[in-house]
């Protein structure tokens, strides 16, 4: 290794602190990608030691190396096919026993590991005692004892790492986890076959092959299917596990699952001592309040009733400098550009359009800051146990939740994180309800609205859009259920991990890991369609137009001219009457300039659509911007924000007087009729109607085009009858 470079991956249990120990390992120096063939995040960090340059590629987490979902088929297949030169697997010292059953699986692949034994702390509060070394010993591998919040054993684990990569390595061995005699023989039988084909055990390693292959995984059967003996080998396979399955009476996947834990069991008696001295378990004592009966959704609620309140409170000081900053960039360009399409088209169009997405940052980065300390020390897991059991009155499957949950962050990643559903009906209805669960591209609008005309209850006004989401998506799921899915849904038992108090630096990373996505789409599509819709809003223009305002306005100077001109002959002109004489000239100006732009827009593209749109908002309140800028959400989310910065901004005339002003004291402007009611009305629709571009194509790829045209349509149809309820509810309400 004369370059001195190194690939490790970086494997482990979810909540086993995986992404701990990676930012720990990497700090900053990380980039996000997506696996090769699907939307499923890839983060890889490079740190330096020693002279070796290390590339850490961070695998998705996982309890076992089968084949069920794409999460376990992507770290297998790194495994197999990518180039590495170690496996770090990091394990849940308080939890060893659990956690080894993904080591047993490497040992059975060949691969060189070290082992990160991470949260040692707490399996010391637990009163284990671990012997690594002799653990490591049993195991063929370096183990390292490590705290990851803290960075204790980081240094080692580099070392180690090195060591291993390097072949120089006392502890790493290979060994075979002895399965018993019957079991070993059937493995050697399915060898036997493999040889016959020199190729294969070229690639594969021919014991990790046999026992997958015991074990009926597809994905294997798939790799081999293009050799010559394949039917032999598959013969062979089936014949072992039916002949284990017989004498052992269990099916074989239970079989090697008591015999991997057999072999872990063993390795910790030899190596682990449990202090009999009665601990206080910190964790069972919250949760005898956190998860209460009785107490449990209450506490939910005011976490984060509390939590979007902060956002608002915290985030409004550095959102209005923002705010100012973007004035004084368009205040400045105005002043130094000449006058032209080019000065309009920077001013209104990528300032006006970028600009108003942009200042949410703040609240973004407080509210991702906020999920990430939740999530981190163990409450959102607590979140999930207690929706569990509502999931399965509804007739969702238990793992449905985790979908849900990523759905607050982004429906992309959400619905495909429903493959880890064996189900196909559990996958279907999961993804279907999905786009409900209010996605972090949807904030920027309701940010701007509950800020607006909502100022002082705007935590409240948000948290009540999420609850609405998820009561209609339960709703939904029920009526699905009825139509479409009949049928059980199968249990599942979720993990919760110990209570743990997150590093200011872990947080931070998190929250930066999120926020980061929002400013590239910010950088991107924002900008690209904040241009388009600037061009479709000032093309294509109207020579009558402006003949017919230019007349006016010629008429109303001329009128000016002649009032003038009678007080001064009546000699009783004086400067009060000239000013107001001056004043009603202005403002007579103002009003046609204004009523010259608004004409001009809807004679342009984007003003003709307008109109095709109006009639079908129109009995929401809506006005014929706010029905343009939730068709231009439809490609994403924030796009709503943007397109409203181009439009409200565009009639402006008097430039003075609106200089300083923010989106939202445009949109409180007496002119655009917007109510608070209206308002409401608008972020229920932004809730509940059409899922983003992405999402759509994600459901065609994951349930198929009749499913995603389905959602669409129920999406639509859904936000127009429960707005139009609302809204005229709320006019009767009034009088």
């Amino acid at each position: 290794m004369g370059n001195k470079n190194i690939v490790v991956g970086l494997l482990g249990n979810p909540n086993s602190g995986k992404t701990t120990i990676f930012n720990a390992l990497t700090g900053a120096r990380q980039k996000v990608a997506n696996w090769s063939g699907v939307t499923v995040e890839k983060r890889e960090g490079v740190l330096h030691h020693n002279g070796y340059t290390i590339k850490v590629v961070d695998l998705p987490g996982t309890y076992s190396l089968t084949s069920y979902s794409i999460e376990e088929i992507i770290t297998r297949d790194f495994i197999i096919n990518e180039h590495h030169d170690a496996i770090i697997n990091i394990v849940d010292a308080g939890n060893i026993e659990r956690n080894m059953y993904l080591t047993t699986q490497l040992i059975e692949m060949g691969t060189r590991v070290v082992v990160a034994l991470n949260m040692y702390d707490e399996a010391i509060s637990k009163g284990l005692d671990i012997d690594a070394d002799k653990l490591g010993t049993l195991l063929g591998m370096p183990i390292i004892k490590t705290v990851g919040t803290r960075s204790t054993g980081i240094e080692e684990l580099k070392d180690a790492v090195i060591r291993v990569a390097e072949r120089k390595s006392l502890k790493t061995r290979h060994i075979h986890v002895n399965y018993g005699s019957d079991v070993e023989k059937e493995i050697q039988n399915i060898q036997q076959t493999i040889w016959r084909v020199k190729k294969i055990g070229e690639t594969y390693s021919t014991r990790w092959l046999a026992i997958r292959l015991l074990e009926r995984d597809n994905d294997v059967q798939r790799k081999l299917a293009d050799y010559p003996n394949y039917e032999d080998i598959l013969d062979q396979a089936e014949k072992s596990s039916k002949g284990l399955e017989d004498k052992f009476k269990d099916e074989i996947e239970t079989i090697f699952t008591e015999l991997r834990y057999g072999f872990i069991s063993g390795a910790i008696k030899e190596s682990v001592q449990e202090s009999h001295v009665k601990r206080t378990d910190i964790s069972e004592a919250i949760d005898r309040i956190i998860i209460n009966k009785y107490l449990a959704f209450p506490i939910l609620i005011i976490f984060m009733c509390a939590l979007f309140q902060l956002t608002f409170t915290l985030g409004e000081y550095p959102m209005r400098l923002i705010e100012k900053g973007i004035n004084i960039i368009s205040a400045t360009i105005g002043e130094y550009l000449p006058n032209g399409q080019l000065k309009r088209m920077i001013i209104d169009g990528i300032i006006g359009g970028v600009g108003g997405v942009i200042v949410f940052l703040p609240n973004i980065l407080i509210l991702f800051m906020g999920i990430s300390f939740m999530e981190d020390t163990g409450y959102m897991a607590r979140a999930a146990f207690k929706m569990d059991k509502i999931m399965h009155k509804l007739g969702l499957h238990g793992k449905s939740f985790i979908s849900l949950v990523m759905g607050f962050g982004c429906n992309v990643p959400a619905i495909l994180a429903t493959r880890s559903l064996e189900n196909k009906q559990d996958r279907i209805l999961t993804i279907l309800i999905n786009p409900f669960m209010s996605c972090s591209a949807r904030l920027p609008v309701y940010i701007l609205f509950a800020g607006t005309f909502f100022r002082e209850h705007a935590g409240i006004i948000i948290i009540s859009l999420y609850l609405i989401g998820i009561t209609l998506s339960f709703l939904s799921a029920k009526l699905f259920k009825f139509l479409f899915f009949k049928g059980e849904s199968t249990p599942f038992v979720m993990e919760l991990p110990p209570y743990r108090m997150p590093t200011l630096k872990t947080t931070l990373l998190h929250m930066w890991d999120r926020g980061s996505i929002y400013l590239r789409k910010v950088g991107g599509i924002i900008l690209i369609f904040s241009i388009i819709i600037w061009i479709l809003s000032e093309y294509p223009k109207s020579p009558d137009i402006e003949k017919k305002y230019n007349n006016k306005l010629s008429h109303i100077d001329r009128i000016f001219s002649l009032d003038i001109q009678k007080a001064m002959d009546s000699l009783s002109l004086n400067s009060k009457e000239l000013d107001s004489i001056k004043e009603e000239h202005r403002l007579a100006r103002k009003i046609l300039i204004r009523e010259k732009k608004i004409e001009e827009m809807k004679y342009t593209f984007i003003g003709r659509f307008g109109d095709i749109v109006f009639p079908f908002i129109k009995p929401l309140g809506f006005n014929w911007q706010m029905g343009i800028s939730l068709s231009t959400g439809f490609v994403a989310k924030e796009i709503v924000v943007s397109t409203m910065g181009v439009l409200y901004h565009a009639p402006d005339t008097d430039a003075d007087e609106n200089k300083y002003m923010s989106l939202g004291d445009i949109l409180k402007r007496e002119e655009f009729g917007i109510t608070p009611l209206i308002a409401y009305t608008f972020l229920l629709f932004v809730l509940l109607y059409i899922p983003c571009l992405g999402t759509v194509v994600v459901i065609d790829r994951e349930a198929g085009w009749p499913w995603a045209l389905f959602s669409l349509f129920y999406q639509i149809i859904l936000a127009w009858v429960v707005c139009f309820i609302f809204y005229n509810t709320g006019l009767l309400l009034e009088f």
